[in-house]
């Protein structure tokens, strides 16, 4: 499998042979697993509402049993008053999911694969600017035109570019060894570099 290989200002460079598993089968099954568990593993979990037993209200009866008309009413903390307890509302948990590596290494080649498949990746020469500034990053973005109101760059580390681009809505900067599935599935454009692909392919066959 080859792709075109293009250069900051848009033109193209050369052709690059991409890795096999950018031809995995994609399993729908599987991407929505993996995908899920990432999202639960993101989640806080410290949500919580308080029930009647830990509201501050005084425990004693608000009026007497008989003889005002009003509904009988023992204690103010009620879930049936206003500011009374919840009943079974959210109480802090952990969502964590966990995921063998065998499934996270096959959705991350679905994941390449499906994207590559719809044509949404890239590939840059290199990714480096001449001053740390959102402009430069605009720049290179407009120069490849790239059609996605989501771009996820997956490269190796580059401070600048990662600084020059953290103000650009929906950009995403992440380095090409700590990609994961769902940032990819994510992206409406995936934009890598040769030297990514060769990271990504070593990462993939340990």
């Amino acid at each position: 499998m080859e792709t075109t290989v293009y250069g900051a200002k848009g033109e193209e460079k050369g052709k690059i042979e991409l890795p096999d598993f950018f031809g995995t089968e994609v399993s729908v099954a599987l991407l929505h697993e993996v995908t899920t568990a990432y999202l639960n593993n993101l989640r806080a979990g410290t949500h919580k509402t308080k029930t009647r037993g830990e509201v501050s209200f005084s425990g004693a009866k608000p009026w007497k049993q008989k003889g005002t008309g009003n509904a009988r009413a023992g204690q103010k903390n009620s879930p049936l008053w206003r500011k009374g307890g919840i009943i079974f509302g959210p109480r802090p948990r952990d969502y964590y999911t966990k995921m063998s590596k065998q499934k996270k290494r096959l959705s991350l080649n679905m994941a390449f694969s499906a994207q590559f498949k719809n044509g949404n990746i890239i590939v840059i020469d290199s990714v480096k600017v001449s001053e740390v500034k959102t402009k430069k990053v605009t720049e290179l973005i407009k120069n490849l035109k790239v059609k996605g109101k989501k771009i996820v760059f997956a490269i190796p580390t580059d401070t600048d570019f990662k600084v020059a681009a953290r103000n650009i809505k929906n950009v995403v900067v992440e380095h090409i060894k700590n990609i994961n599935a769902y940032q990819i599935l994510w992206a409406d454009k995936l934009v890598i570099t040769p030297e990514a692909v060769d990271l990504i392919k070593e990462r993939q066959s340990v």
